[in-house]
């Protein structure tokens, strides 16, 4: 099983996420409200994925995932977007994304998207 931080700036969002993702026996290593806290948490508890949301406040999904991946290219991070961003869904993917899933999200797809990366 996987130690996994969440990045979102959506309290809601995480919590939904870490229920599915605890509940099928993964560890959430922490969460982050935005793309810098996210930077931080990712330095700090170096887990072995990372969900990370497009749209936030102070620095996106897309900025943090730079920096992630400039910080370490092996990064798996998995990109969450709400429907109708498929501009920002391609460039998270050149940026390095690992994979990306939308909201609202379905458990089963979050699932299979952790497990491929394990």
């Amino acid at each position: 099983m996987s130690r996994i931080l969440i990045v979102d700036d959506s309290r809601t969002s995480r919590k939904i996420l870490r229920n599915i993702l605890e509940a099928a026996g993964h560890t959430i290593a922490g969460e982050a409200m935005d793309g810098q806290d996210g930077i931080n948490k990712y330095k700090a508890l170096s887990p072995d994925i990372v969900t990370l949301d497009i749209t936030m406040p102070i620095m996106d999904g897309l900025e943090a995932l730079k920096r992630i991946r400039t910080e370490d290219p092996e990064a798996r991070i998995i990109m969450v977007t709400a429907a109708g961003q498929q501009n920002k869904m391609i460039d998270a993917i050149k940026l390095g994304a690992s994979e990306f899933v939308t909201k609202p999200f379905e458990s089963d797809e979050i699932l299979k998207m952790v497990n491929k990366l394990e």
